[in-house]
């Protein structure tokens, strides 16, 4: 039962990172011309930035729900997608890339010392298994975003 428990954390782990079956955001975002950060396509609500801003909110909403019994979400919708279409500088653009990888990483971590079926107490039938499957399907959703947007504006291999 062991190994099989170790098999599936490794497993969730490749599917957060992604490139298995969908490109991770780091290959998604590769060589893409900075300019096209904030451009919004014709009949697409968001920009680029948008998305992975986006991406930023919910999944350190989701991993510090997981941590924390006392943490307080975000307003819905209005609190987990920026209103610029653009980020202020690079340096906003880096933290965010940089908080994404991080926190995938910590909640890496928890998944490896966490009983990731038990429900969390402060929930209302969450596990943590339910929360990483949430935050692959969820970055996955809005990576294909990003890559249909790249290929909108010209911008993909």
């Amino acid at each position: 039962m062991e190994n099989q428990h170790k098999l599936l954390i490794e497993e969730l782990t490749k599917l957060l990172l992604g490139g298995s079956a969908h490109v991770s955001l780091q290959d998604a975002l590769k060589d893409m011309d900075p300019k096209l950060r904030g451009v919004k396509p014709n009949n697409m609500p968001y920009s680029i930035w948008q998305l992975v801003d986006h991406i930023r909110i919910a999944q350190w909403d989701m991993l510090q729900f997981c941590k924390d019994a006392d943490h307080k979400s975000p307003k819905w919708p209005d609190e987990y997608w920026p209103k610029e279409s653009a980020p202020g500088n690079d340096d906003q653009w880096v933290g965010a890339l940089k908080q994404i990888n991080s926190d995938l990483d910590e909640f890496i971590e928890l998944m490896e010392h966490s009983d990731i079926y038990q429900s969390l107490q402060h929930g209302d039938g969450q596990t943590i298994l339910r929360e990483a499957l949430q935050i692959a399907d969820h970055n996955a959703y809005h990576i294909g975003e990003v890559i249909a947007i790249r290929r909108i504006l010209n911008d993909w291999k």
